[in-house]
């Protein structure tokens, strides 16, 4: 496929970018800022100018329309900027990526929602363990809020073009090789790290979630949360949910060390399973 990534020179970005070139499709990278290393051609495109998108999308600056979308851009997290600006880019960006893929007919689109939706950080405890797509959302920042509005946004879009595909990946934590040294440390503090239920994704196996999606024969609005198999702790889950959440009760035949959020559906409908895991990468 010729693929368009949004934000193709971030973190996940880049990992996504290295996949799809790996796996042969044909990758075009817009961002406003350069990627670290050319592993593509790369556009600067500003997501909140919609002219500027829908050329990018359409293929008036390269010479031939895409067939899919990625959409990783954004303001990343919450605390970056200010709460108006994270949601203005956010929204922005997002209404003109789907808006230029409808006027393009480019019928395939994977964009980035997040752990967050969720209710991150639980000053609240979450209604059950592990959460799942079906759990309440609960935005407690306007970062949160950019990206369960951006789902919304993706369900109308899909109802008013029947053959769009628009599938949101709720990644958590995003953690490249190098990150794997602060594992260490995370033992030593495992009530820190509450505030994700200790989820994490390796952006390699966030690349190959985006890449099952975009292959997915699939129609209409999804979403699905991504991350590892398994928690950041070696210790279990009966201790730190005890510790942390202990009006929650854990379901009985739960893994010890297996996520706390749930991976069931992208491993049903998508086929998904990660193949990276801190506890055997170097770090």
């Amino acid at each position: 496929m010729k693929i368009l990534i949004t934000g193709g020179s971030g973190k996940l970005g880049t990992a996504v970018v290295a996949d799809l070139v790996a796996h042969g499709h044909d990758v075009v990278n817009a961002d406003v800022v350069a990627p670290p290393t050319a592993q593509c051609p790369y556009l600067e495109v500003d997501l909140r100018d919609f002219g500027e998108v829908f050329e990018a999308i359409s293929g008036v600056d390269l010479g031939r329309p895409s067939d899919a979308v990625v959409h990783l851009a954004a303001t990343p997290a919450p605390g970056r900027r200010s709460n108006a600006r994270t949601f203005q880019n956010n929204i922005v960006g997002t209404y003109n990526v789907f808006e230029a893929c409808r006027r393009a007919r480019v019928h395939n689109v994977v964009y980035a929602s997040t752990e967050i939706i969720f209710g991150l950080p639980f000053a609240t405890p979450p209604a059950y363990l592990p959460v799942d797509e079906e759990a309440p959302a609960r935005p407690e920042s306007a970062y949160g809020l950019s990206k369960l509005l951006s789902e919304e946004m993706a369900k109308q879009f899909c109802r008013w073009e029947p053959e769009l595909k628009c599938f949101g990946l709720r990644f958590s934590n995003v953690q490249s090789p190098e990150d794997y040294a602060n594992f260490a440390g995370f033992q030593e503090r495992p009530e820190e790290r509450h505030w994700n239920l200790w989820g994490y994704i390796d952006a390699r196996d966030g690349a190959k979630a985006v890449r099952l999606a975009l292959e997915s024969p699939l129609k209409g609005a999804e979403v699905f949360t991504i991350a590892n198999a398994e928690t950041t702790q070696s210790m279990g889950n009966s201790e730190l949910v005890g510790r942390c959440f202990p009006e929650v009760r854990l379901p009985d035949g739960l893994g010890e060390n297996e996520t706390l959020l749930s991976i069931d559906k992208a491993r049903r409908v998508l086929g998904y399973e990660p193949d990276h895991h801190w506890w055997s990468e170097p770090g």
